[in-house]
């Protein structure tokens, strides 16, 4: 059975079958891990994640479901951005343990109208997508992603939808359609802009289509990036 919550968990961090570790403790080395052996060394995360960005998602943010997560950091940039400070100013003030959004907030993942487990579904979408912006998953590195999905831990119902998701065209106008509420327009945003450092022009467009497709303002845009940026860290290569 399909379970997109699980998958977000694992994009943003969970246990590596069979290493006991998490994706984001070895973010330096997910490059190379791709590389070598996708999959086989871990998960698909690593290669969404980590390959080229050279960063991780710091704990704090972990300690949420990776679909609480992404909430959170939108609920929070959100905030920031109604606030009326400038994006640096408001990271700078806000700190401490990122929290899921109060409970009767539109951004909370209970208050989904087409549910938790479509919308999970949506934000994986959209972080493949964004992470296959820059071109670096390309026929080869596919076949052989496919090839690994069974080495995994993944069931068969996940191997084969994101095997699709993976050969499949990237479909901007579905995903930016599956956002029913200015919330979700937000969170798929945040989604997709943690999936990537848009170190090229390829990943950059990508993102500023994406922000212009959802109709989110140039200054909520700054605060999304600098919250995003906020719950990321370098890590040695």
């Amino acid at each position: 059975m399909l379970d997109p919550k699980k998958i977000l968990d694992d994009f943003l961090g969970s246990s590596i079958p069979g290493t006991g570790t998490s994706v984001r403790d070895t973010a330096g080395k997910a490059t190379q891990m791709a590389k070598d052996n996708p999959l086989a060394a871990g998960a698909l995360a690593a290669i969404l994640l980590g390959t080229g960005t050279g960063r991780e998602i710091t704990g704090g943010a972990l300690k949420l479901g990776g679909l609480a997560a992404v909430a959170g950091l939108a609920y929070k940039a959100y905030q920031n951005y109604q606030s009326g400070k400038a994006p640096t100013e408001a990271t700078q003030t806000a700190g401490g343990e990122l929290l899921p959004p109060p409970d009767d907030s539109s951004f909370h993942p209970e208050t989904a109208p087409q549910g938790e487990h479509e919308f999970a579904l949506v934000l994986v979408r959209a972080m493949i997508a964004a992470a296959r912006a820059d071109g670096h998953i390309d026929d080869e590195e596919r076949a052989r992603i496919t090839e690994k999905l069974s080495l995994s831990g993944m069931n068969s119902d996940t191997q084969e939808f994101l095997a699709n998701e993976l050969s499949a065209p990237v479909d901007i106008d579905a995903l930016v359609a599956a956002a029913v509420t200015d919330a979700q327009k937000v969170e798929l945003y945040t989604a997709s802009r943690l999936t990537i450092e848009p170190k090229t022009r390829a990943e950059r467009g990508y993102l500023d289509l994406l922000a212009g497709r959802l109709k989110l303002p140039d200054s909520l845009i700054d605060h999304i990036e600098a919250t995003v940026a906020n719950v990321k860290a370098n890590t040695a290569a």
